[in-house]
Order: structure tokens, then sequence, then C-alpha cells
């Protein structure tokens, strides 16, 4: 283990290299455009040396924190992609959008892509979701004669919320990881805060700013969605996919709750079993594995595991950078708690006296406003906060969880246009720059605001 640097500098002192270092890697990321991994790399060296880290541990502290992360982040976002990935090419998002958008008639047509989006987005990231969903999303907006915008905002506003509250995504499973919070406490979190931030904001709000700008027609481009050729799969066939890892996750938590309160023994077998196929990275690698055979084995796919290899490739390669900014963000979180200057932030926080889930939410939404990356405001904001929220034994558990989730709902919100999000969603609705504004970035803001807000009450409840 590293050492502490040799000669402890004062808070005021701590403070302000902290505040340093982020500014630097806010003008690294922002003015002069380099990338966040190398960004967060040169940082977190740079901050390790000015608090007194020797050179002797130097490598040790950058390398322990960035590994501490990727052991945990790498799995689960690795994992969450593939099987996303075999949702769509099998045709399973256009199975729960038909669906969903049969059930719930056309007139509420909007209310019903955005649910097929909500269970579409849970293991598979923003843009590559929406890309999938662009094409179902002209569909229907040409064959009703609506407005692009009434049915495309309601699934941006179910991917955002997902991608922001959900694991496997990178920044509630990152924060989580620093935070040592329970990966299945914050799944459960999130869906407690985001079902009804989805409806309020990423629905009802989305369909009322849509109702109140002008007509936009459906753009003449073409979407991602893609199709094997095989016979489409059933709607409870692909509902199964996307459930069984939460199933098995929850699981998990359910069975070591009760452990932990003597309600179940703690040396059963079969307990055990439960509980290892409920870790996350193993619940996900199970799904994965059962969306293989129901999505591309049983269908009569040629050459199934071509297909799956393929399949493999092309979900993995994309997410690599994720998996590294993510890692570097686990080096400086490590670089701060080394160094003391979480511990001096701790204690400034506490001497004027602003609640924790504050701060994080606070930092995490400033750092997104700077730089755009939600990744990086999740990342960066937790491992900030993690030395002060270690440092409170009765933070454990539950409410670990909700500052987990305060954390990531600031690092989702106030989307503009530094956010690649942004303006991918524009860019494919063809929609004006001043249009997205006072659509796509008020949907953002509203959607942080009010799971920032009803995570603080859950967090009051169980502190």
């Amino acid at each position: 283990m590293p050492s502490a640097p040799e000669a402890a500098l004062s808070t005021p002192l701590l403070l302000l290299i902290s505040a340093a270092a982020i500014a630097i890697l806010l003008l690294l990321i922002i003015r002069i455009r380099l990338h966040p991994f190398f960004a967060l790399v040169i940082v977190s060296i740079a901050t390790a040396l000015a608090t007194g880290i020797g050179v002797s541990d130097l490598i040790a502290t950058l390398t322990g924190g960035f590994g501490r992360t990727l052991g945990n982040v790498a799995m689960l976002i690795g994992f969450g992609a593939v099987l996303g990935r075999i949702v769509a090419v099998s045709g399973g998002a256009r199975v729960l959008s038909d669906t969903l958008i049969r059930i719930c008639g056309r007139e509420r047509a909007p209310l019903g892509l955005s649910i097929a989006a909500l269970l579409f987005c849970f293991p598979i990231f923003l843009d590559a979701a929406y890309v999938v969903m662009l094409p179902i999303i002209f569909a229907v907006a040409r064959e009703l004669k609506g407005s692009v915008l009434l049915y495309g905002l309601p699934v941006a506003g179910a991917a955002l919320v997902m991608h922001a509250l959900m694991p496997p995504h990178p920044g509630p499973v990152a924060a989580a990881v620093f935070l040592h919070a329970d990966i299945g406490l914050v799944l459960f979190v999130g869906l407690l805060v985001g079902l009804p931030t989805w409806y309020v904001m990423g629905y009802r709000l989305a369909v009322t700013l849509a109702n109140k700008t002008p007509y936009q027609p459906v753009p003449d481009v073409m979407g991602g969605e893609e199709d094997d050729g095989a016979p489409p799969p059933s709607f409870g066939t692909v509902l199964l996919v996307l459930l069984l890892p939460l199933v098995l996750i929850f699981m998990n938590t359910g069975i070591s709750t009760l452990i932990s309160a003597g309600t179940l023994p703690e040396d059963n077998a079969l307990l055990d079993v439960f509980v290892v196929i409920g870790e996350t990275p193993i619940a996900l690698l199970i799904s994965t594995c059962v969306a293989m055979w129901l999505l591309i084995f049983r269908r009569g796919r040629k050459a199934p595991m071509d297909a799956i290899n393929d399949i493999i490739e092309q979900a993995l390669a994309p997410v690599c950078t994720i998996i590294l900014i993510t890692g570097a963000g686990g080096m400086f979180g490590g670089v701060l708690t080394a160094s003391g200057i979480g511990n001096a932030l701790a204690a400034s926080l506490d001497a004027i006296g602003m609640p924790l889930i504050l701060a994080g939410y606070l930092i995490a939404s400033v750092i997104r406003i700077a730089q755009g990356s939600a990744t990086v405001a999740g990342t960066t904001a937790a491992g900030i906060m993690a030395p002060a929220v270690l440092a409170e034994p009765a933070l454990a558990g539950m409410p670990a969880a909700c500052i987990t989730t305060a954390i990531v709902a600031g690092a989702i919100g106030y989307s503009h246009v530094n956010d690649s999000g942004f303006w991918l969603v524009g860019r494919f609705l063809q929609v004006e720059t001043r249009t997205m504004l006072r659509t796509w970035s008020v949907m953002s803001t509203g959607i942080s605001l009010m799971a920032f807000g009803l995570v603080w009450a859950l967090f009051a409840l169980v502190t």
C-alpha cells in the first residue's frame, strides 16, 4: 500500500489543490479538447505530486485506484453492452415497441414507445439504444402523421433516465464502486426514483414540450435498426431476457439482507448458490448467455457461434473508451483519497453544514455543465465524495445507495451544446439547436432535479 504524504498539508492548501486540479481537468477537456482518459491520468499524476505523494509511491497510488475500479466495473459494462446488442440485432426493440403501442393504443403511442425504450435501455447505452429505436420512431410518426418530436422526445426521456440511474450503465456502477454501495440497493433506489421521474419528466414533460413546439416533420434519414433475417423473437422472450438480471440481482440483495438480519441461516449451500448467481457480474453473465441461447441459437440463425462472436466484437469495441475513462476516474479518486484531499473536503462540508448528498449532486452538476460528459461528471464527483462518505459508518447500506443516485442524477442533468447526446438526438431528428435547448435541455434538467428531490427525500427517511 502506498504511504500517505510525508508532510501533511493544511486543509485550505489541500482544497486549493483540489479546486486547481478540477479546473485544469476541465481546461484540458473543454478548451484543449484532450481526450478525458488522458486528461484524467495527467491531472491524477500532477495532483499526487502536488500533495506530496512520493515518487516511489506514485505508480502504486495511480494503478491502485485504476485497477480497483476496473475490477468492479469492466465486466458489468461489457456484459451489459453485449446483452443490449443481442436484443438489438434480434429485432427485440421492434417487438417491444409494436407490442406496447398495440397495448397502449394509437392515441397513446408516445407512451408505448417510451415504455419500450425504458425496457430496452436497461442494458444498452443511450446513444446505441436511440439509434436502434429511430426507425421505429420515424415509422410511427409517419403512420400517425405526428411531429417527430412527439414520439422521439419521450423515447429520449426514457433512455436518459435509464442511462442516468440504472446499473449496469457506467455512471451508477462507477459511483457505487467508489462509495462502496451495494449494486442491488443502487438498482432498487434507481427504480424507486427513476420510474416516477420517467413518467413525470421523461414522458409527460416530454409530450408537453413536443406539443408546444412547432410541427417537426419526419426527417429523411435512416436509423440504425438491425435485423438478422431470422424470425423475430416473441415479446415474452424479450421481456424475460431484459428482466432476468433484475430478478437475479434483487434475489441476491434480498437473501443477503435476510441472512444479515438472522432470518435465514448463514451456512446454507443452497442459499450460497442463490447469492452467488445474484452477484451483479454473474447475473449479467447468466442473462447474456440466456439471451444468446433464446435470441440467436433457438431462432435458427445460421452459423450461430460466428454470429455471437461478431455481436460480442461489435458490442465491446465502443465501450472500451467508457471503461478506460471510468478507470481513470477511479485513479483520480484514489489520488484524492491517498493525498488527504477527500478528508479535507469532508471536514469543510461538515464545517459549513452542507449535507453530503447535496454536495455530491452539486459537484456532479457543475462538472456536467462545464464539460458535458455524464460519465466523467459522475465518476469524478463520486471519487471526490468517496472519502467523506466512507468516513461515516452510518452512511453504509441504503444511505450510500441514495448518495450514489444523487450524484448520477446531477451528472445527467443540464445537457446543452457540450453534450454528445444533445447533438446525437438533435441531428437524427433534424431539429434546430434552439429547439433542442427548449426541449431536450429542459427535459434533462427536469429529470435531474426530480430524481434528486426524490432521492433526497428517501435519504432523509433512511438516515
